[in-house]
Parts: structure tokens; sequence; C-alpha cells
């Protein structure tokens, strides 16, 4: 009955990631691919750390993963406005670097939610962030890995 309404606030939610994310996650990803690499496992650490920081603490197995992955994506949203509201992100580089991944984030699980289909840019945008997002935990595993040998 009320599935008129979705499109709209599918795009109310995209026109909010624009202005909020990104500007930030394009930074991010032109940042890394840009980085020797050294640097791309600084990018590898704040990004899993951002995302890990942003898991929903909920283990209800009725939650579709659309839902869990929405729900880290508004965790990291807000993650972003806090810091551009306390103007942390203006402080130094490691503090736009850290407000950046967790823009990145916060793209990567809106695009894994589906929340981009009516936008083609933001799709692209949220699959380079996915990409980098998978990369970044995947490293941090296998540093961990390497650890406990």
């Amino acid at each position: 009955m009320f599935s008129w309404f979705k499109p709209n606030r599918q795009r109310e939610q995209i026109r909010e990631d624009r202005k909020h994310l990104e500007a930030r996650a394009r930074r991010l990803l032109k940042g890394y691919l840009s980085a020797d690499a050294p640097r791309k496992q600084r990018y590898y650490e704040v990004i899993a750390g951002a995302a890990a920081a942003c898991q929903p603490g909920v283990s209800d197995p009725n939650l579709e993963s659309a839902q869990l992955t929405q729900a880290a994506a508004v965790a990291a949203l807000k993650v972003v406005k806090l810091r551009e509201h306390q103007r942390i992100a203006d402080n130094d580089q490691v503090a736009g670097l850290i407000t950046d991944a967790y823009a990145t984030v916060a793209i990567a699980y809106r695009r894994a939610s589906a929340a981009y289909t009516v936008d083609k840019e933001m799709q692209k945008l949220g699959t380079a962030a996915v990409h980098l997002l998978t990369i970044a935990t995947s490293y941090m595993a296998a540093q961990a890995h390497d650890a406990q040998k």
C-alpha cells in the first residue's frame, strides 16, 4: 500500500549521502589509489576500524542482511555528521582520513543494501567503496592471522 513512498525516501537518502558522504568517499578513494604500499596499509587499518565500529550489536536472526547493512550505514553516517558538527574532520590529516573512512564505509554499506539502485553514479561510487572495504577487512584478517602464528 505504501510502496509508492519508497522512491521518494530513497532519493532523499541519496541526497543526504551526496551532501555528507560523497566528496569524502571520493577523496579517500583517490588518495588510496595514489598511495604507495605502506600508506595503503594505513588506509586498510582505518577503513577496517571504521567498519568494525559500525557493526550493529544485534544478534537477531530475523533481521535480513539488508537491514544489517542499513544499520551499519546509518551508524557510519552518524559518526560523519558528529565529526563534521564538532569540526573534528578539520583538525588535521589523520582526523580527516578517519572521517573520510567512515563516509566510505557508509557508502559501501548503502551500496550493499541496494540503496543506490536509482542513482548510477552513487552505485559506481558504492561499488568502489565495497571493493576497498572488502580488501581492507581481508588484509586486516590476514594480518591478525599471521600475528597469531
